[in-house]
């Protein structure tokens, strides 16, 4: 890696607003930002040199930038930032920010702007990205006064690490950058305390846990950081628990309790739990449309207690017999110290008549591949995914003992988030194995940040791109619900060649076309020292089961993948031959 030429810190006298805001960073304990320059945030990559103790990762797209702060944010818990320029380079993290809006990740994004006299002026490079971001941000600032930039800045670092989690945006006009600073850098606020459950919210919880004869609990992405408490909490009452898309982990998946996840591909356990319920116990979580399916048929029987930081959570969706404000942590160890567990045979042994309906892969394609790869995962390996099929058999298949392993874009469900999260999860974590698993589709959108890999000779990074040369996702919703009317989704007759691909990045690739190829394909993928491609080429058709139908209730849910339709293969090269001839 090239020397980046750092300097030692200025002198007080020398201080303007460029190295003021790294000073602030430095003093907050950022040691990583992920970004990209430009014209407009040029005084802030000057300053850059005279510190050090921040590391700046050049990553080769914006979206890659703010994909990679998520990644290390998810990873760790702590914040991630990235950085860019204006006008195209700060619209081009809009699509992170949205992202870590919807799952609540604490992500700090820092943009130059054009001079403040500019401003409004349609200026080179100028783009309102205040105004553009404020539905996806949790609070976003225009910096107007040199003096105020470091205390914008702790506060933003404030605002994205407490309560809920999500983005803030600070703007920076490059007249501020250059301007003279006079003032003192901030030290760290202090975490806020989250509000804690009141007695009475606690007690009427507890009420209806004692009456239950169905009971069971939902931990969402707001319960990792509860993980051990909630986990006493069911063994104390002895209550089955479903793991949402982003609280995989939240509940070790070895535990007998454990019935996987919820929603449109959940597993039989979990849908036919929630739809049997009689009292149910969200905790840290949404009740998003993917986890519930149809609202009026989600959770018929059951009595609502719904444990949320963030108070327009409660009710917005669901109804909710018990509102439980606060943090998740506490209302677990509260809820479980009033515990008094009663023997549940009947639910006991229909729980487990569920559970024997899970499906293993037995035939090669896409499931067998990602069960195959997430079966040589270690309980410290951190697993990220793209956006498809290949997310949700890896949310089916892969278990994890322990918060924070898992990493995906959940609510935005963004194609191109894989690769660069797992980057930043690789290089918060690097003595952690990085795993990522994604489509043929989604790769493309970030496949440039292999050259983050080469750049920063980061050697932990697996990647295994599990090929059937569709838009496998949209494919398996148009042959269900659209006549098999497969509109622009076949990939295959313009798919790159992967491994030479990886191979121009000096990064390198394995391949597997068949069962027999696979286990020595893993086996060389994973042994290789350095960060490294595997792809899977598998068969087109497959789909990804159980599934619930849009606008159909969990009970609804489809529980085995239909008789298989005829490879479409064939279909899409003589589609792709005729249109040539054509």
């Amino acid at each position: 890696m090239a020397d980046n030429g750092k300097q030692h810190a200025p002198h007080r006298g020398d201080m303007t607003g460029a190295k003021a805001l790294w000073a602030t960073l430095a003093n907050h304990g950022i040691s990583t930002v992920f970004g990209y320059p430009g014209g407009a945030i040029m005084p802030v990559y000057d300053a850059l040199t005279f510190y050090p103790e921040v590391r700046h990762v050049l990553t080769r797209h914006e979206q890659g930038a703010a994909h990679a702060a998520e990644g290390w944010a998810k990873a760790t818990g702590e914040i991630g930032v990235c950085m860019a320029t204006s006008g195209p380079g700060a619209t081009n993290l809009v699509t992170g920010l949205a992202d870590a809006m919807l799952d609540s990740v604490p992500l700090l994004a820092i943009t130059g702007n054009v001079a403040s006299h500019l401003m409004g002026t349609d200026a080179f490079q100028e783009a309102d990205i205040t105004g553009i971001t404020l539905p996806i941000t949790k609070h976003n600032y225009v910096v107007r006064d040199v003096e105020e930039l470091p205390r914008i800045v702790a506060e933003a670092i404030r605002i994205a690490r407490s309560g809920r989690p999500g983005p803030v945006l600070v703007d920076i006009p490059k007249d501020i950058q250059l301007a003279a600073f006079h003032g003192e850098i901030p030290s760290p606020h202090a975490r806020p305390e989250a509000p804690a459950p009141s007695a009475e919210s606690i007690e009427r919880a507890l009420d209806l846990l004692r009456a239950a004869r169905k009971p069971v609990i939902m931990a969402g992405g707001g319960s990792l950081d509860a993980s051990a408490e909630i986990t006493a909490l069911a063994r104390a009452w002895d209550i089955p628990v479903i793991t949402t898309l982003m609280g995989l982990g939240a509940f070790p998946s070895s535990d007998p309790l454990w019935l996987g996840m919820p929603g449109m591909h959940g597993s039989v356990a979990a849908n036919r739990a929630i739809s049997e319920a009689d009292v149910l116990l969200g905790i840290g979580l949404r009740f998003d449309d993917r986890v519930t399916g149809r609202v009026n048929g989600f959770a018929p029987n059951a009595a609502i207690i719904h444990v949320e930081l963030d108070a327009a959570e409660i009710g917005k969706i669901i109804r909710t017999h018990v509102p439980v404000r606060g943090d998740a942590r506490q209302a677990a160890l509260l809820l479980a110290e009033g515990a008094q567990p009663t023997p549940r045979p009947e639910w006991t042994a229909q729980i487990q008549e569920w559970k024997g309906r899970t499906v293993t892969p037995e035939t090669y394609g896409a499931g067998y591949a990602v069960k195959a790869v997430v079966d040589r995962l270690r309980p410290d390996d951190i697993l990220s995914s793209d956006v498809g099929q290949h997310q949700m058999l890896a949310a089916q298949l892969a278990r994890f003992e322990k918060p924070r392993r898992w990493i995906n874009s959940g609510g935005l469900g963004t194609m191109g988030f894989g690769l660069p999260a797992a980057i930043g999860a690789g290089m918060a974590e690097p003595g952690v194995r990085s795993v990522v698993i994604a489509g043929d589709g989604g790769f493309q959108m970030t496949a440039q940040e292999l050259a983050t890999l080469k750049m920063y000779d980061v050697r932990n990074v697996k990647i295994c791109i599990i090929n059937n040369s569709f838009l496998g996702m949209v494919r398996q919703w148009q042959e269900l619900f659209h006549e098999k009317r497969y509109s622009e989704v076949w990939l295959g007759d313009s798919n790159p060649d992967f491994i030479k691909l990886a191979d121009a990045y000096d990064v390198p690739g394995y391949r597997a076309t068949t069962a027999e190829e696979l286990p020595a394909a893993i086996d060389a993928w994973l042994s290789d020292p350095r960060s490294a491609l595997l792809e899977v080429v598998v068969p087109h058709e497959h789909g990804v089961f159980p599934m619930v139908p849009a606008g159909a209730a969990l009970y609804e849910m489809i529980e085995t993948e239909p008789v298989k339709s005829p490879d479409l293969s064939a279909q899409m090269q003589d589609a792709a031959e005729e249109a040539s001839e054509a």
